[in-house]
């Protein structure tokens, strides 16, 4: 969350991934910061995966990941 806030003030946008494990902690932080920046989250958990179920949450979560990348632009 610092980091893409850091990005932010600087001119720079962005927007996180992370998994829906992390929802609550971000929406906290995201209050406590003062700052909402762009957010995708995607289902938990992330290790142990094999390659092709990573394959299938980035696929899965790829529309998703084009529109935060796209607002970012806005």
């Amino acid at each position: 969350m610092h980091d893409i806030l850091d990005l932010d003030r600087r001119g720079i946008p962005g927007g996180f991934v992370a998994s829906e494990e992390f929802r609550e902690a971000a929406e906290a932080q995201a209050a406590s910061l003062g700052f909402d920046p762009h957010r995708v989250f995607v289902p938990h958990p992330i290790q142990d995966r094999t390659d092709e179920e990573m394959q299938k949450l980035a696929e899965d979560a790829f529309e998703q990941v084009l529109a935060l990348v796209l607002q970012s632009n806005d």
